[in-house]
C-alpha cells in the first residue's frame, strides 16, 4: 500500500501539464521539417492520441475530494528588480482543478476527432496540420495557466492559427470572415489586457512579499482571487473609492472582462462574427471552433472575472442574466429563419451559450454546475452537429436546407444520427443537453439575485429550439426523396461511410452516457464549485 501511495505521489508531481502544452508544439516542428507529405497527418494523429492518453491519466489520478490546484508546476519565468522596494514576478505556473480538467479532456477528444475528419483537406497540408497543433497547444495552455500573463499569451496566440485556418482553407468569403473574427477578438483582448495590467499593479505575492520591505507584483490567478492579496488603496482594491461616471473602478474592470469574454463566448450583441466564421470555415475547424474555442470565453468568466470581482458580479447578475436570456431567444429566432444548415447550427451555438450566462448569473451550486455541464455537453453535441453538415456537404456541395427532401429513404443511418444529435441539442431527456439545461434552470429559479421572470422568459427559447430542429428534420429528411437539380448526378446519395461513422461513435457515446450517468462528470467539479461559491 505504501508503494502504491508513493507511486501515485510521484505521478502527481510528473510534469503532465507541460507535456500537454509542448507536445503539440514539438509535433508542429516535426511537421514543418518533414519532407514527406504522408507524415503530416500521421504525426498530428499520434500527437493528439498521446495527449488524450495523458489527459486520461490526469482524470484517473485526479483527487475529487479537494478544491486545491493539482499537478501544480511553478518556475520563475520573468523576474525583474524595480528598485529596493519592488520586484516584477511572472511565473510559469500551471495547475488544474475541477473546472479545468473536464475542459482539458473535452479538448483532447475533440481535437483528435477533428484531425481525423481533416482527411478532406488536400491542399497546403503541412501548413494546415502545423496550425492545428499550434492551436491545440494554445487552447490547453489557457486551461492550465495559473498566471494571468501566461493565460493572456495563450489566449492571444490562438487567434493566429484560427485566423489562417479560416482565411486559407475556408469558403469564398473566408477573408472577410477571418478578418472579422480577428478584429472582434482583438478588441475583446485589449479590454482584458487593460484589466490584467490593473490587477498586476494591485496584487502582491503573499509567499514572497514582506510588506514593510519588499512588494512583489504578481499575475498569479490563485493569489489575485483572494482579496487579501490586493494592496489596500491600490487601483483595484475594495477600499478604493475612485469612480468613473459614478461607477467604481472595480465595476469597470469587471465589465471590461465580461465584454472581452462575451465576445469570445459569444453572446448577444457581440455574436455576429461567429455565424460568418462557421459558414466559411472547413468542417474540422468549425468543429474545433464550436466545441472548444467558445468555451474559453466561459472559462475566463469562471476562472478570472467572477472570483476576482465577486461583489461586481453579484451586483450585475440581473444584467448578465438578461443578456443570457436575450442570447437564448434572439439566436433561436435567427436559427429558425436560416436556410443554410451550417448557419442555423452556428446560431444554435449562440443560443446555447446564453444558458452559460444565465447559470453564471445565478451564482449558486445548481447554476454553476449547469454551466460546467453545458460547456462539456455542448462541446460534444456541437462537434456532432458540424460533422453532420460536413457529411452532406461532401456529397452535394450544398448546405441549403431547401435543396433536400426525403433523405431518410436514401441515407437511413445518417438520418438516425441526425435525429439523435438534434434531439440531444434541443434538450430531450436521456441526453446530456437535458441535464445541463435542467441544472441551469434550477439554479436560475432558485437564485435571489434576479427576478424569476428572467428564467421564465428563457424557457421560451426551448420551444424555439425544438421548432428549428424539428422543422429542419421535416424539410430535409421526411417525405418523398428529392434533390435540387444540378447538385449530384445520381438519383440517391450514398449513406454514411464506416470512417464517418467512427467519427460519430465517441460523440454519441458521450452525449448518451453523460445524459444517463451525470455523476461521471459532476463528481469532478462538485468540490471546486462549492469552494468557488465561498467567495460570494
Amino acid at each position: 500500500m505504501q508503494k502504491l501511495n508513493t507511486a501515485v505521489y510521484t505521478l502527481s508531481n510528473f510534469p503532465f501539464l507541460s507535456i500537454l502544452i509542448f507536445l503539440p508544439l514539438f509535433s508542429a516542428i516535426l511537421v514543418l521539417i518533414s519532407k514527406n507529405s504522408n507524415f503530416y497527418r500521421y504525426i498530428t494523429i499520434v500527437s493528439s492520441s498521446v495527449q488524450l492518453v495523458v489527459a486520461t491519466i490526469l482524470y484517473i489520478l485526479f483527487d475529487t475530494t479537494t478544491s486545491k490546484y493539482q499537478f501544480f508546476e511553478k518556475y520563475d519565468w520573468i523576474t525583474l528588480p524595480m528598485g529596493t522596494k519592488y520586484r516584477l514576478s511572472i511565473d510559469y505556473a500551471l495547475g488544474i482543478d475541477g473546472f479545468s480538467l473536464p475542459l482539458i479532456l473535452l479538448t483532447c477528444i475533440i481535437f483528435l476527432i477533428a484531425i481525423l475528419a481533416s482527411n478532406t483537406i488536400k491542399t497546403k497540408q503541412k501548413g494546415y496540420y502545423s496550425l492545428i497543433l499550434l492551436l491545440q497547444s494554445s487552447v490547453i495552455g489557457c486551461f492550465v495557466s495559473l498566471d494571468l500573463f501566461l493565460f493572456y499569451l495563450f489566449f492571444e496566440f490562438m487567434l493566429l492559427p484560427m485566423y489562417f485556418l479560416i482565411g486559407l482553407w475556408g469558403g469564398l468569403g473566408r477573408e472577410r470572415a477571418a478578418l472579422k473574427f480577428l478584429l472582434y477578438t482583438l478588441f475583446g483582448s485589449i479590454l482584458i489586457l487593460i484589466v490584467f495590467i490593473g490587477l498586476y499593479l494591485s496584487g502582491t505575492d503573499p509567499l514572497e512579499s514582506i510588506p514593510e520591505t519588499l512588494r512583489v507584483f504578481t499575475f498569479r490567478i490563485d493569489f489575485l482571487s483572494n482579496n487579501q492579496n490586493i494592496i489596500s488603496q491600490s487601483l483595484l482594491s475594495l477600499d478604493n473609492n475612485y469612480a468613473i461616471f459614478n461607477l467604481p473602478i472595480r465595476m469597470w474592470a469587471f465589465i471590461f472582462l465580461m465584454v472581452g469574454f462575451m465576445i469570445k463566448l459569444p453572446a448577444f450583441p457581440f455574436h455576429t462574427w461567429l455565424p460568418e466564421a462557421h459558414v466559411e470555415a472547413p468542417t474540422p475547424v468549425s468543429v474545433i471552433l464550436a466545441a472548444i474555442l467558445l468555451k474559453i470565453g466561459a472559462y475566463g468568466m469562471i476562472r478570472i472575472a467572477f472570483p476576482i470581482f465577486p461583489e461586481s458580479a453579484l451586483e450585475l447578475s440581473p444584467f448578465i442574466a438578461i443578456f443570457g436570456t436575450i442570447s437564448i431567444i434572439y439566436a433561436a429566432y435567427c436559427a429558425l429563419a436560416m436556410t443554410d444548415l451550417k448557419k442555423m447550427i452556428a446560431y444554435s451555438s449562440v443560443s446555447h451559450m446564453g444558458f452559460v450566462l444565465l447559470g453564471l448569473a445565478a451564482c449558486n451550486s445548481e447554476g454553476i454546475s449547469g454551466v460546467m455541464y453545458q460547456l462539456v455537453s455542448h462541446g460534444f453535441i456541437s462537434a456532432a452537429l458540424f460533422l453532420i453538415v460536413g457529411v452532406i456537404y461532401e456529397r452535394t456541395h450544398s448546405r441549403n436546407i431547401l435543396d433536400f427532401k426525403g433523405l431518410a429513404s436514401s441515407m437511413p443511418k445518417y438520418t438516425a444520427i441526425v435525429v439523435v444529435v438534434f434531439f440531444a441539442s434541443l434538450g430531450l431527456p436521456i441526453f446530456s443537453g437535458f441535464i445541463a439545461e435542467v441544472l441551469v434552470f434550477l439554479g436560475a429559479f432558485k437564485t435571489s439575485f434576479f427576478h424569476q421572470s428572467i428564467p421564465i422568459c428563457a424557457t421560451f427559447g426551448l420551444i424555439l429550439t425544438a421548432g428549428y430542429y424539428l422543422w429542419t428534420l421535416q424539410r430535409m429528411f421526411f417525405g418523398k426523396f428529392y434533390l435540387q437539380p444540378g447538385l449530384v448526378q445520381t438519383k440517391n446519395l450514398p449513406d454514411i461511410s464506416t470512417f464517418e461513422l467512427i467519427l460519430f461513435i465517441p460523440l454519441l457515446f458521450f452525449i448518451l452516457i453523460l445524459g444517463i450517468f451525470p455523476n461521471i462528470l459532476t463528481i469532478i467539479f462538485n468540490v471546486t464549485v462549492e469552494n468557488w461559491l465561498s467567495k460570494f
